[in-house]
């Protein structure tokens, strides 16, 4: 059983239709993401899933699979039980699914395998625990530290020239979920050793940063619980409602105030997380 009934439904959709192309090719499936992390919210999150195979999976046989899927938010990455056991750095590519797609050659770091290990949920096959899963907290910090700058500092950057996607995107509520508690989140990796979700990101955040963030921080969490933040031209014109409509949501006057300490803030997030990486 599943923390959803919408998930239920996807991983029960998804298994028929693999078990159908490919009898027996899936051996194991688990959840990671925010269904494991106990922050699943229907309106607005993928399912992440871990599928594992005995050997590395026919690309076509899991296009098919993907296709027929269609929509659903299903995304993930297919590993073999042998790749469980090894760093994720020295397996190169590895294919993955996104937004009803597969990618044959998707890139794949120590985060899956941490969360699989220390948070997975068992769709089919063993427990996470009975499984020898790598498990490396200087190899998980090391990434961690290095994808504060070759992601998100870049994320950042682009985002702070205002007619650009992202920083038209930072204007409405999903830029501001997705860039104040994914920073947020990194940074309590590195302080903690420990993974965390977006809306427990932000939580942590409002105790870990001065006074000075709190109001984004709380406008972050008021989004994601809400549900009301997608990637979409629709979801930021209705989000303007929240600044100007009657009575107002949001903590902030107006989404350009919103926009400034957004990008204040994950810049701030990224320079204290790369100091508590240094100081280790």
């Amino acid at each position: 059983m599943t923390p959803h009934p919408k998930i239920d439904a996807i991983v029960e959709t998804y298994l028929s239709l693999a078990d159908a192309e490919a009898p027996g090719l899936v051996e194991g499936l688990y959840l990671e993401g925010s269904a494991a992390l106990g922050d699943y919210r229907p309106g607005t999150s993928d399912v992440d899933f871990v599928a594992v195979t005995s050997q590395p999976p026919p690309p076509r046989v899991l296009e098919r699979i993907h296709t027929m899927l269609g929509a659903h938010p299903f995304d993930g990455v297919y590993l073999t039980w042998d790749d469980l056991g090894r760093d994720p750095a020295e397996l190169g590519e590895r294919p993955q699914a996104h937004a009803g797609r597969l990618n044959r050659r998707g890139s794949v770091n120590p985060v899956t395998w941490h969360t699989l290990a220390r948070h997975g949920l068992t769709c089919r096959g063993p427990e996470p625990e009975d499984l020898k899963i790598w498990n490396d907290p200087d190899a998980l910090a090391a990434w961690t530290d290095r994808n504060l700058d070759l992601y998100w500092r870049r994320l950042v950057t682009r985002a702070s020239r205002l007619l650009t996607p992202w920083g038209l995107i930072c204007l409405g509520g999903y830029g501001a979920v997705w860039l104040v508690t994914g920073v947020a989140r990194l940074h309590y990796t590195l302080a903690t050793g420990e993974l965390t979700s977006k809306s427990g990101a932000a939580r942590y955040a409002r105790e870990a940063f001065p006074e000075r963030w709190h109001r984004v921080v709380d406008e972050a969490l008021r989004l994601r619980e809400e549900e009301s933040a997608l990637p979409s031209a629709g979801s930021l014109i209705a989000g303007l409602g929240d600044h100007f409509g009657t009575p107002r949501r949001s903590l902030y006057g107006s989404p350009f105030e919103r926009r400034r300490d957004v990008l204040g803030f994950a810049d701030q997030a990224i320079s204290a997380g790369h100091a508590l990486y240094a100081g280790r």
